[in-house]
């Protein structure tokens, strides 16, 4: 496999986002030089650095010493995985660029199949997770969030397919060029669509260190998906608002029914039924209904408000090798 030069651009570019991996560096580097030395392809392999604590950047450093395919980003902070992704992509000169997991929970040597499916026409091909060696409960909440979000969004969102993918040069400039702070990777790439192929493998556990995404975190990413991609909660507030109202109506015609008429309901007269806890459960009632809709339009709000300052999803501190002068001088 030939290193890709300025004058001879790489065919391939896999895009690797470190955070706090030196555990599990060596047996990346390993795996993933054995599957592209397989390849007849012009490579690179440009490593992003999300505001590591522990020993990746040097590790980083090192190997790109030593390999011309390897490039490396470092960033000023921890900016998180998906804007990680997103700034290799915008540095990425591949005309087919790979987005694998540093964990090798998706595995390296499945890049040689994508390839293939890449040189049959499809402009994505994508990884479905048939198996996963997790624990039960966090099996069942990804099962849910995946159908969750195929439900509601009106973007097709492929069931248990996360970041670990091939694109297509198109796909990737459609992608850079959206302007949106808020990534979610898995559904961008559904919403520019093109042909898209799923490729199913068991996940395995991590090779080593310990999971980045905690509970918050993973939260995060699924309420990122849910609100970046459906309206449905919004309109989730109109039907309920609307039901509420609805019932509220019914029962102020059966009070007064009851009241008119006279009769026992359950041995009881309307004289005898106090109203106390009847007004408190509706009051609450009410009360929660208005604070749970007004967090779903906060949420919607707040998104906007981060959209609107234009501030940059994430900042480069250091490139590696640096950039010519000449490169800088036209950024």
């Amino acid at each position: 496999m030939a290193a890709a030069t300025d004058s001879s651009p790489p065919e391939l570019t896999v895009i690797v986002p470190l955070y706090n991996e030196a555990d599990v560096f060596g047996e990346l580097r390993r795996r993933l030089s054995v599957a592209l030395d397989s390849l007849a392809l012009r490579c690179e392999i440009l490593l992003v650095d999300d505001g590591s604590t522990d020993s990746s950047p040097r590790l980083l450093r090192d190997w790109a010493s030593t390999d011309r395919r390897v490039r490396g980003i470092v960033l000023s902070r921890n900016f998180g995985q998906q804007l990680a992704l997103s700034a290799g992509l915008s540095r990425s000169r591949g005309d087919a660029v790979v987005l694998l997991d540093a964990d090798l929970q998706d595995p390296p040597e499945m890049i040689a199949e994508m390839i293939d499916r890449w040189r049959q026409g499809y402009k994505v091909v994508y990884g479905v997770r048939r198996h996963r060696r997790e624990g039960l409960m966090k099996r069942l909440a990804y099962a849910l969030f995946y159908r969750t979000l195929r439900t509601l969004s009106p973007t097709p969102i492929p069931l248990d397919a996360g970041d670990f993918c091939l694109l297509d040069r198109r796909v990737v400039e459609w992608i850079v060029a959206m302007p949106e702070r808020g990534r979610f990777l898995r559904g961008l790439r559904g919403f520019v669509g093109f042909p898209q192929i799923g490729l199913p493998y068991d996940r395995p556990a991590r090779a080593a260190g310990i999971p980045k995404y905690s509970v918050r975190k993973l939260f995060a990413l699924a309420l990122d998906g849910v609100l970046s991609f459906s309206p449905f909660p919004l309109r989730i507030a109109s039907v309920v608002g609307f039901l509420v109202a609805l019932s509220s109506l019914a029962g102020i015609v059966f009070y007064l029914l009851w009241w008119w008429s006279g009769l026992k309901i359950l041995g009881k007269h309307p004289q005898d039924v106090a109203g106390f806890m009847t007004m408190i459960i509706l009051l609450l009632f009410f009360a929660g209904l208005q604070f749970l809709f007004l967090g779903i339009l906060g949420e919607y709000v707040g998104r906007v408000y981060l959209e609107v300052k234009q501030r940059p999803g994430f900042i480069v501190a250091e490139e590696i090798p640096a950039p010519v002068a000449e490169s800088v001088a036209k950024r």
